[in-house]
């Protein structure tokens, strides 16, 4: 289990919301399940999944490992909706994802879910507050709601003052993927899904981000789903589902999870690259 670090510490706390312009909606967001039922799918002549079935209970926190090629990211994908499965079905709250027309399928990506990946996918050309706010701004959120909502998130995560003005090139990787975080938390998603997120850093930047990863999405009630190779990263979700030739080949809940709790302290990220 990982331990958190105890030293250059700040406590996280959730995000003030915006006096002037509430960016927070009235009521939360509804938390639903996530299931797969029987996914097939294929590149050519590759099977790179050959009938999955998982379900995913709102709020929890599932690891998928496997080797490479063994269909850990085709999962994910075809999960959050950018792949759809040849045969099988993915259902959130009993709709289904995988048959919804494209425009609806990003619609639903846009709005209940969120993203992380392992180079975090920034907009290179803007600065990381605009980069966080753009869910909101597709929305249709006003650009001074939006703006400020992108703010708290982003002061809450260690990431705020100056840096919050700076692009992702004028960023380090582990403050690259604060933003990429805040992002995908900053329209209250049902379902977080990360794949690989610590795969560009080194240990010590893997282990804060992964820290943080897991505590905001506890906080916010949001299922998180981390595709990755890694064991130590896996160890910070509750549940581990292993992938193999295309297969689930096991799937364990943890007997304890080292999820901090609201108002555990978490690594200050340096102003420095």
């Amino acid at each position: 289990m990982p331990d958190a670090p105890t030293s250059d510490a700040r406590t996280i706390a959730p995000p003030p919301a915006p006096t002037a312009h509430p960016a927070a909606p009235a009521s939360p967001r509804r938390r639903d399940a996530l299931v797969a039922s029987g996914l097939v799918h294929r590149f050519g002549q590759v099977v790179a999944l050959g009938g999955v079935s998982l379900t995913i209970p709102a709020g929890q926190s599932v690891a998928v490992m496997g080797p490479s090629g063994s269909g850990k990211s085709t999962l994910l994908h075809c999960l959050s909706g950018i792949l759809t499965p040849d045969a099988g079905e993915v259902t959130l709250g009993g709709g289904r994802v995988s048959t919804l027309r494209d425009a609806d399928r990003s619609r639903l990506r846009r709005e209940r879910f969120g993203f992380v990946f392992q180079d975090g996918q920034l907009i290179g050309e803007l600065p990381a507050r605009e980069n966080v706010a753009l869910p909101l701004l597709l929305a249709g959120m006003g650009r001074a709601a939006a703006l400020a909502h992108a703010d708290s998130w982003l002061e809450r995560l260690g990431v705020g003052g100056d840096m919050r003005l700076r692009r992702p090139g004028e960023l380090s990787g582990g403050q690259a993927q604060r933003v990429a975080i805040a992002r995908a938390l900053v329209h209250d998603p049902a379902v977080i899904f990360a794949d690989e997120p610590t795969g560009a850093l080194d240990q010590a930047t893997g282990h804060e981000v992964m820290q943080i990863l897991t505590t905001t999405a506890s906080m916010a009630g949001a299922t998180l789903v981390v595709v990755t190779h890694d064991p130590h990263v896996a160890r910070w979700c509750s549940r581990l589902v292993e992938i193999r030739d295309a297969l689930v080949h096991s799937d364990t809940l943890a007997t304890s999870t080292p999820l901090p709790t609201t108002g555990t302290a978490l690594p200050r990220q340096e102003d420095a690259r």
